[in-house]
């Protein structure tokens, strides 16, 4: 890693990317050139499908995004406007504009509340919040999860005592035209934004999807608009285009050994854009390749480096000369406002992806069998719970289901999940837990990245699955899985359907478990019968594997 503030810095549209440079020198060849004698360029920012081998132009809506995001500015303001009194939020959703919508809010300081969870206890937690100043927006498409979201929310408003004409203008649906969601809009006679063809789940920040919920929030949209509207006028260019030196600085790393990358905030004013852009790099997966992106919590939090990782530090626009510690211990270091950034992450992660041979655009079947998240249905739900699994051994308040060939014991089948790694792998925690109440199992992945030495992820389920999942099946094929579950002391009914949050969740950890036990990659399975004296135990646990 170099120290950035010597690196002089690509910048245009009030984005400046550092380090660049340096990493493309140290590739054989120029990777950044190569882009260029090829029209990459120009031709991407154009929507040249032949960038990756085809002629449709399928996915490449988010190219223009921005521009027609103007067009629903008037839509927006008459909405922001009508449902005024419902000042609470609800994204119901867990495809990247929740995720985007959710780095807007955080950095915009405004109040949204993602609902992208199926454990019963935050579902609860979220419905019981100002309820009847609740607004509900149903974003993407008619999924187990989103169904059950507006079925819990639905005869809740209803409880409350409210008319059916009544708790639909608590919903606002963003979808695209015909789609299953839109009857169900249709159904509740909800409020109905119509999304955005032809953009791929993952490149819709700044369409409808992730618009719509930030208007409501009362964050200035307009203003994410005209950053990325600025920045824009670079992408097409050979020279002074940041987006094209952080996409070839990505691909060159990738190409030549550093194919993980650590990604940390630097304090400077952008929250939450990490795990956004995790997803972005992980749709580079495909056949055996991939960038795995890895977010970590601080400068200094274990991970952050190694000799596969390449570490990425970003943040807000910059004076002259401060970038701040993080940017200047990192590998490559990019600052400027928000909306610039959106754009330009999209822009970089699909010339990453030509360089791969990779289309971004081409998401794998998701009712393939092989996909995490599992596109669960009503008759999968049963299915997946019908034979349950003897635990390999119970420890105090933990249940341990070791894998094939692993010791039953807690602490040992740990040790020999973490010592059996592939020596240039990578070891994922997924967490289908409540993110509020349980915490501290995100403390887990700093500990675990001690013990191992390795890059190691951590995310709450679904969200996680759904933003990372595509590269631990597609992806090259050397990761160790923990899976966390905990008991459900309290459920709460799906209205209408024949199955509970409590059994959606653990079916949903069921069929992600077997998606990847049919790549035969090594998965912990640990079940906490207490979830606090659990997670306190297994902290202890891996701590002990330090000494």
């Amino acid at each position: 890693m170099g120290e950035l503030l010597d690196a002089p810095a690509e910048a245009a549209g009030g984005l400046a990317v550092y380090g660049a440079g340096a990493v493309d020198a140290a590739a054989p060849a120029s990777t950044r050139q190569a882009l260029v004698d090829g029209g990459v360029p120009g031709r991407l920012a154009a929507g040249d499908p032949a960038c990756w081998g085809r002629s449709a132009t399928a996915g490449l809506g988010w190219l223009a995004a921005h521009r027609h995001g103007r067009e629903l500015l008037p839509q927006l303001a008459e909405l922001t406007a009508e449902l005024a009194d419902l000042d609470h939020v609800v994204l119901a959703g867990t495809a990247g504009a929740s995720l985007a919508a959710e780095a807007v809010a955080r950095t915009t300081g405004r109040p949204l509340t993602v609902l992208d969870t199926t454990d019963p206890g935050r579902v609860r937690a979220t419905l019981a919040d100002r309820l009847t100043r609740t607004v509900v927006v149903l974003a993407g498409d008619a999924g187990v999860e989103i169904d059950s979201f507006r079925r819990a929310y639905w005869q809740a408003f209803l409880d409350a005592g409210l008319t059916e004409a009544e708790a639909g203008r608590h919903f606002v649906v963003v979808t695209e035209p015909g789609s299953p969601l839109a009857a169900v809009a249709a159904e509740l006679d909800a409020i109905t934004v119509p999304a955005e063809e032809q953009v791929t789940d993952g490149y819709r920040a700044l369409t409808a999807y992730g618009l719509v919920p930030c208007a409501l929030a009362g964050a200035a949209v307009a203003d994410l608009l005209d950053q990325a509207e600025e920045f824009a006028a670079s992408l097409g260019r050979s020279a002074e285009n940041p987006a094209l030196a952080l996409g070839a600085a990505l691909a060159a790393a990738a190409t030549t050994g550093r194919d993980k990358v650590a990604l940390v905030a630097d304090g400077s004013g952008i929250e939450g854009l990490g795990e956004w852009v995790a997803q972005l790099l992980a749709g580079t997966a495909r056949d055996g390749l991939g960038i795995l992106p890895v977010v970590v919590e601080s400068p200094t939090a274990a991970g952050v480096t190694g000799t596969d990782v390449l570490t990425v530090s970003y943040g807000g626009a910059l004076t002259a000369g401060a970038v701040p510690a993080a940017g200047r211990a990192a590998d490559l270091a990019v600052n400027g406002p928000l909306g610039a950034h959106l754009l330009a992450w999209q822009y970089a992660t699909a010339v990453a992806a030509t360089v791969l041979g990779v289309d971004p655009f081409d998401r794998p079947d998701a009712g393939s069998g092989e996909h995490v998240p599992a596109v669960l249905t009503d008759e999968d739900i049963p299915a997946m719970l019908a034979q349950p699994l003897a635990p390999s051994t119970v420890a105090a308040a933990i249940e341990v289901y070791a894998p094939p060939g692993a010791p039953a014991g807690l602490a040992d089948a740990l040790r020999h999940l973490v010592h059996g790694m592939d020596p240039d792998g990578y070891l994922a925690v997924v967490a289908y837990l409540d993110a509020y109440a349980d915490a501290d199992a995100a403390r887990l992945r700093p500990l675990l990245a001690e013990v191992t030495g390795r890059p190691v992820t951590f995310g709450w389920a679904p969200r996680h699955p759904h933003a990372i999942g595509q590269y631990h099946i597609h992806g090259p094929q050397v990761g160790s899985f923990v899976h966390l579950t905990g008991t459900v002391d309290v459920d709460l009914p799906v209205p209408g359907r024949p199955y509970s949050f409590g059994e959606l969740q653990a079916a949903q950890a069921a069929s992600d478990r077997r998606a990847l036990a049919g790549r035969g990659r090594p998965l912990l399975h640990l079940h906490l019968t207490d979830r606090t004296a659990g997670l306190a135990q297994l902290l202890d646990t891996v701590g002990s594997l330090r000494a």
